[in-house]
């Protein structure tokens, strides 16, 4: 096995990378990469992002939302936690263990004092409480299988961003299950850092295995980031890449009243609009339906598409970027 280590936080980057050790590196080798990210969430790929994140904190807060090539819930990431990446190849990968890649990350910690399980939903707890979510990417005979360990993560900002709206929406996406979490760092006998945590890891895993170490170039990760901007970059990725979905909106806005809002979404984008309430207005709301139709859910778009249209002619006292709001919270 050949360990690798990301030199980059950046959760965009890091996805292309794993993305780029899969398909381009030596498939005649298997790779461990340990890699950590900026404050980000991370959403399964054949989930809803609106459905799994509070758009609003996570915009104020500068928290990037990227889609992972994997399937599972959202999870966040910050600098307290630390993710780990096996790719390996296997003879029939759909019939493969997934705690396989769980058990040496639990022995680690139990060499630590940590007592630490995996459990059958291929997440791997602390006296029940998780610590660290897994998912795999399979294809063509060949296995990606990653997951966090929640070191010492902000838990009040990872509950805050995973907190969805109340608002009722029908979706096919994969809903995230919440579990409780927790923290490496408060079951420790001895209080020791994220990175002597980290290289504890590393020399546990080479007594297991030995391994190489590969050094990227400067070439490749040139091609990491052409796949980031290709892809994990993209707004029709992390957000348009959406399952189509239904969503009801219910505000009271000061001096407007009640507004209710029907939509249907489809990649990200409005395919039907109404609106409903007690609030007061001159022109026929279908018109600004109509405007808004094919407009991708992203606050400055909806703006754009809204330049020249006169909000409060249809909706009295609602301004342009109430309305941006109220449609992408």
């Amino acid at each position: 096995m050949i360990y690798l280590e990301s030199p980059s936080t950046d959760p965009e980057f890091n996805l292309a990378l794993e993305q780029y050790v899969f398909d381009e590196m030596d498939q005649n080798e298997e790779y461990f990469m340990l890699w950590q990210n900026d404050n980000a969430v991370i959403i399964g790929k054949n989930q809803n992002t609106i459905e799994e994140i509070n758009r609003r904190y996570v915009e104020e807060h500068g928290i990037k939302v990227v889609r992972r090539l994997s399937g599972g819930g959202a999870v966040y990431h910050d600098m307290g936690n630390l993710n780990f990446t096996f790719i390996v190849n296997g003879e029939d990968a759909s019939n493969m263990d997934l705690h396989a890649f769980c058990r040496p990350i639990a022995r680690a910690l139990n060499q630590l004092g940590v007592p630490a399980k995996v459990n059958g939903r291929n997440d791997i707890t602390i006296e029940g409480r998780k610590f660290s979510g897994n998912s795999q990417y399979i294809r063509g005979g060949r296995i990606m299988h990653h997951g966090t360990m929640m070191f010492d993560s902000d838990l009040t900002v990872l509950s805050e961003c995973l907190r969805v709206s109340k608002d009722k929406i029908q979706s096919k996406g994969i809903k995230s299950v919440r579990s409780r979490v927790t923290n490496i760092r408060e079951y420790l006998p001895r209080d020791i850092t994220l990175k002597q945590y980290k290289e504890m890891l590393v020399r546990f895993m080479e007594e297991d295995s030995p391994m190489g170490r590969h050094a990227f170039t400067k070439e490749e990760m040139a091609r990491v980031e052409e796949i980031r901007r290709n892809r994990y970059g993209l707004w029709e990725w992390n957000y348009g890449y959406s399952p189509r979905y239904r969503i009801k909106k219910e505000r009271r806005v000061e001096g407007c009243g009640t507004l209710l809002v029907s939509m249907d979404a489809k990649d990200g984008r409005i395919e039907n609009l109404e609106f409903y309430g007690d609030y007061f207005g001159n022109g026929d709301t279908a018109e600004l339906a109509d405007a808004l139709r094919g407009c991708r859910l992203e606050k400055e778009a909806l703006l754009a598409a809204l330049y020249d249209v006169n909000v409060e002619r249809y909706i009295n006292h609602l301004s342009k970027e109430q309305l941006a709001q109220i449609l992408t919270e």
